[in-house]
């Protein structure tokens, strides 16, 4: 049987996958958040015929812009784990 984090990381792995965002971060609680990323080249993710993907998880302690964020959900009353996945994608170069 998976424990819950083992799911969520589970989860948060395939989010990033399949919506083609750079970082993908699950927050269980105040503490402790599940991070997800694909290092960008020259501000842009790896292109479509890629035949491998890097990805980089960090778990533990939220850095500052995903303490900013459990402050705010604190703030609106949002229940930790906060069920949705947040997503943040790459700059786009013009």
């Amino acid at each position: 049987m998976k424990s819950f984090a083992t799911t969520k990381l589970q989860q948060t792995v395939d989010v990033l996958m399949r919506s083609g965002a750079r970082r993908a971060t699950a927050y269980l609680r105040p503490t402790a958040v599940i991070s997800a990323c694909r290092p960008c080249y020259r501000g842009r993710v790896a292109n479509g015929r890629d035949t491998r993907a890097t990805i980089v998880v960090k778990l533990g302690a939220p850095n500052f812009q995903e303490r900013a964020f459990i402050k705010h959900c604190v703030k609106a009353g949002e229940p930790f784990p906060v069920k949705k996945i947040q997503l943040k994608y790459a700059a786009t170069q013009g």
